[in-house]
């Protein structure tokens, strides 16, 4: 049991060896230019399949509540801004070109939307309607959650949950428990959805976003506006979708900071509007 533990423990200490510094964007006019130190026990691939495979099953579970893609003008607003904004990511990743970007409507009232890693994007209708928002506003939203794709954020949660559990494993296979390893995948692709990103995180999707809307010819000053909108949206309380990001005050300070470095892609853009 003790030559058991040690390998165990052996195996936990390997995965910090395994940690690297990788930069997976570059850094674009607004300057994102953080080193990211990731556990490589799992690679893009890996993540945007077990991403893909999760955002699947919602998509299942949607279309069996009948909650999937009921308004088809909503859908259609939402794929149009998409479209504008993907051809925008090889600023940031030329790769991101080719991913199998993919916008689906959830109707449910929460003010929520995300990006799976892999480029899976999922409005909630709520969002859109109790915060009345503009396209310029909704491309702020998808923006910043695709640029969460773009530097792989969830990557860097999901490989942390992942040498968590992965080491909880190993000891408990030393004291002669087993446990599924794809159940150890789905857990770890549900993180994508359920586990908060670091401030750091949010900034960067915040800066990345801002770029992102303004190249596709979105006026980026909406992002100011979303974020009062969104601060006021949740009453006495924050709304989920920020009730694990930084505060309102900060956020709008930092957009209006970096507005200058991409109002002039903005008012160069021939999508302008």
């Amino acid at each position: 049991m003790k030559k058991l533990a040690i390998i165990a423990m052996a195996g936990v200490l390997s995965l910090v060896a395994g940690c690297q510094s990788v930069s997976t964007t570059s850094g674009g006019a607004v300057g994102v230019g953080r080193e990211q130190s990731m556990f490589m026990l799992l690679s893009t691939r890996q993540v945007d399949q077990m991403s893909s495979q999760a955002y699947k099953e919602q998509l299942a579970e949607a279309e069996q509540k009948r909650t999937l893609n009921r308004d088809a003008a909503t859908v259609a607003r939402l794929n149009k801004i998409a479209d504008r904004l993907v051809a925008q990511v090889g600023t940031f990743r030329r790769d991101a070109k080719q991913w199998k970007w993919e916008v689906n409507l959830l109707q449910k009232d929460e003010l929520n939307a995300y990006c799976m890693p892999g480029g899976k994007i999922m409005f909630y209708s709520g969002i859109i309607k109790k915060l009345n928002l503009s396209d310029a506003e909704i491309a702020a939203i998808m923006g910043h959650e695709m640029a969460h794709a773009l530097r792989e954020h969830g990557r860097e949660s999901m490989s942390r949950a992942y040498a968590v559990n992965f080491g909880l494993m190993a000891v408990g296979a030393a004291a002669g428990l087993e446990q599924d390893h794809m159940n150890l995948a789905r857990q770890v692709a549900d993180v994508a959805i359920t586990l908060p990103n670091s401030r750091t995180a949010e900034a960067e999707a915040d800066l990345i976003g801002l770029e992102l809307m303004a190249r596709a010819g979105y006026d980026p000053e909406a992002a100011v506006s979303l974020w009062q909108k969104m601060s006021k949206g949740g009453g006495q309380r924050p709304p989920e979708f920020l009730s694990t990001h930084p505060s309102t005050s900060t956020r709008i300070e930092g957009l209006k900071h970096n507005i200058p470095k991409v109002l002039p892609l903005y008012k160069s853009s021939a999508n302008r509007t």
